[in-house]
């Protein structure tokens, strides 16, 4: 398939990565001491009418896609027939769902059996706050979602099993390396004023009061000599999309995913991934001839699967390279690298409340491209890539050695720790009215100030790759927290290793994974009740249970037994769940209408051809995105003209594409616009804009599908 050039890097980059790739096959890249796969699958789920997931805002409800969201995993595993293994999945999701993890390990076990459980299956998401929500089985994450909404929760689901399926089959004897670096400004505190109570002795042990490290890892197939795959850990939140925002959106780090797979696969496939793209002035006038000749085609029936054969990056089992940007302790962490901002009087904001003449709700923090948060998404998301592709081309680092776990749930309740020589508890679960206060992120409820002095069973794990130990915890730990973890886990896993761990062994900290129970603060930083102390559930002492049973857990790891498991299980409350939101009751186009046709034809330039740079776009009568859900497929398409076929080159999975949803103020009819910011590099040529849906008469019917095509354009 013909496709335009994604990325614009230096020609040596390219020359670089053959060297590399060649160097790894002739020096056996290695022998594989590992079985290594990775799969990726479409997890977007509804794009019409369902809350997001992030800012509790009942009003910032879908109304299209930004690009679309993946589940992406690696499997490791030691390269015997009964050997060890782990699978760990990137969500493109707020948050892990305890529910979630129920399901996908029930489907895993009809299919493997024992072979992956709760002990050996991590499920992390990003925490972008950009995706459908209602898919967590308690009432405090779901009001705003009015309950339950089960095509959120089967989305992610069936993204996440396939996504493990498509790894398994694909499992290879193969190689893993490690880098670590450091990035600049991709992340600032946002609750510096509690950071400052932390013990003056230990901030002076760290740079910054933000964690800057990034860690990658590289997949290498040892047949071929060439990456599958990378997945890195760094913290910074998934908030550079605002909370007023309505498109469907990884975020930063969903950007840095689809930034580091195109270019990927650019680089390695360049001679079937450019078209020319110079024409001489005489050619172009001859291009913008035949444009207007090429009318719109009107709605026109198709099947289930049409949308799919239009899609540019085609899911062909789970062969494509698969670059995952993970997240970590994340807690106070903010993308909004300019500061925070009052929004009435542009001065900052208070520096211990992040309130503004004491009004939260105007405090606002401001990304690097602000006003405009897709740009600021893409900046973001941009710097990330940059560092994962320099660690990438220079990891040389090969990790061996066991591959182990260790899980276990808890009760976090009431758990005895001793704290400073005394023996405390934690708390029953409650949230603080700082919680509702919101962050600079989103502010929250007027009435409440950061600073203003549930769920009960809660797994925590272990997973090791030779000297490389993940910690997946189920929340956001604070920059603090997060060094406090990581530099206990590694002590106590030196003290009992009996030489295998020693200080080169790393700890990465996996946020937001397998449940989601809100913030980790420091004893300290409890005290001042920002947002991220009010929403450390179990009170003051939460943190040091964490790395208490963490220990516990490392000691039992290290020392190659298995750990004492309570007789405890998280609740499946599906049957228990309120689902107030109503499913789409069937649409019908106007009359004389079909589905697919044009509201507003492409807004033809006065000059007759678009630039780089330029927006296109066209409205087509539509009808709900929640009939279908277009998997693996598309809403929207570009298309190039090559000889007399048409080509797909964008779709909603491109960054430069916008599908937006919306209902016609007159008619309350569904519309679906396409909008097309031309990139640079895109090629000159002949285009058009096509949409794909699907739509029910009544709510039993079955759903029937359609798309329809714009008038063509010329781009120069």
């Amino acid at each position: 398939m013909m496709k335009t050039k994604r990325m614009n890097r230096d020609p040596n980059v390219v020359l670089i990565i053959i060297i590399v790739e060649v160097t790894f096959a002739l020096i056996g890249a290695t022998n594989g001491e590992y079985l290594i796969g990775v799969g990726s699958y479409d997890m977007t789920g509804p794009a019409g009418g369902v809350n997001m997931m992030g800012y509790a805002n009942m009003e910032q409800n879908t109304a299209g896609i930004h690009f679309r969201l993946r589940a992406r995993t690696f499997i490791v595993a030691e390269n015997s027939t009964q050997g060890a293994r782990f699978a760990f999945v990137n969500l493109d999701a707020g948050m892990a769902s305890q529910l979630v993890t129920i399901r996908v390990l029930e489907r895993l076990n009809s299919r493997y059996g024992s072979l992956y459980t709760e002990e050996n299956v991590a499920i992390s998401g990003t925490h972008t706050h950009a995706g459908p929500g209602g898919y967590l089985q308690y009432l405090v994450y779901s009001i705003t979602s009015l309950g339950f909404v089960q095509q959120s929760f089967d989305a992610i689901v069936n993204a996440i099993e396939l996504s493990i399926v498509q790894a398994h089959q694909n499992l290879k004897p193969g190689s893993v390396f490690i880098n670590t670096g450091e990035l600049e400004n991709a992340g600032i505190n946002r609750s510096p004023s509690a950071y400052l109570l932390n013990p003056a002795e230990e901030r002076a042990r760290y740079p910054a009061n933000v964690d800057k490290e990034m860690t990658l890892l590289k997949f290498v197939d040892s047949a071929s000599g060439k990456s599958i795959g990378a997945f890195n850990w760094y913290a910074t939140h998934g908030t550079s999309m605002s909370r007023d925002n309505k498109f469907i959106s990884g975020d930063n780090k969903g950007a840095a995913a689809r930034l580091f797979e195109d270019w990927f696969t650019s680089n390695n496939n360049k001679s079937t991934t450019e078209t020319s793209s110079s024409f001489h002035p005489r050619g172009i006038r001859t291009l913008m001839k035949k444009a207007q000749t090429i009318r719109a085609t009107g709605g026109q029936p198709c099947s289930k699967t049409t949308s799919q054969s239009f899609k540019v990056r085609k899911n062909s089992g789970g062969s494509q390279f698969v670059g995952a940007f993970c997240q970590s302790n994340v807690g106070d962490v903010s993308p909004n690298v300019l500061g925070a901002f009052c929004k009435d009087s542009g001065k900052p904001c208070d520096f211990n409340h992040s309130s503004c003449h004491g009004d939260d709700t105007l405090c606002v923090g401001r990304g690097p491209g602000y006003p405009d948060e897709i740009l600021s998404t893409k900046i973001i998301g941009h710097r990330q890539f940059d560092k994962a592709v320099d660690l990438f081309m220079s990891a040389t680092k090969e990790l061996n050695g066991k591959i182990d776990y260790r899980q276990v749930y808890l009760n976090f309740t009431n758990i005895e720790v001793e704290f400073n020589g005394s023996l405390v508890r934690t708390c029953p679960a409650g949230l603080g009215p700082g919680f509702a206060a919101g962050t600079t992120d989103g502010p929250g409820a007027f009435g409440f100030q950061q600073g203003d002095t549930e769920p009960a069973i809660l797994p925590i794990q272990i997973l090791r790759l030779g000297k490389l130990v993940i910690l997946s915890v189920p929340g956001e730990f604070t920059t603090m927290a997060g060094r406090r973890l990581r530099e206990a886990v590694k002590q106590t896993l030196i003290t009992n290793g009996r030489g295998e761990f020693d200080d080169d062994t790393h700890i990465v900290i996996a946020g937001l994974t397998n449940t989601y129970s809100q913030y980790v603060a420091t004893f300290e930083e409890y005290k001042q009740q920002r947002y991220e102390a009010a929403s450390t559930l179990y009170g003051p002492h939460t943190l040091s249970a964490y790395i208490q049973e963490f220990n516990k857990l490392a000691a039992a790891l290290a020392r190659g037994e298995k750990t004492a498991k309570p007789n405890l299980s998280p609740p499946d409350l599906s049957s228990k769940q309120l689902k107030l939101l109503l499913d789409p009751s069937g649409e019908k186009p106007l009359k004389g209408i079909k589905f697919g046709d044009m509201k507003q034809d492409v807004n033809q330039p006065k000059n007759g051809s678009f630039k780089k740079g330029d927006a296109v776009s066209a409205t087509f009568w539509s009808a709900n995105p929640r009939y279908d859900l277009l998997t693996e497929g598309t809403f929207a398409v570009v298309e190039i003209l090559q000889g007399k076929r048409w080509i797909p080159v964008y779709d909603d999975d491109d960054l430069c594409l916008f599908f937006k949803w919306t209902l016609d103020n007159r008619t309350l009819k569904s519309l679906a616009t396409i909008r097309w910011e031309v990139p640079t590099e895109a090629s000159s040529g002949i285009y058009r804009l096509r949409h794909f849906g699907s739509s029910k008469r009544t709510v039993n019917s079955t759903t029937e599908y359609f798309t329809g095509a714009s008038s063509a354009f010329t781009v120069s």
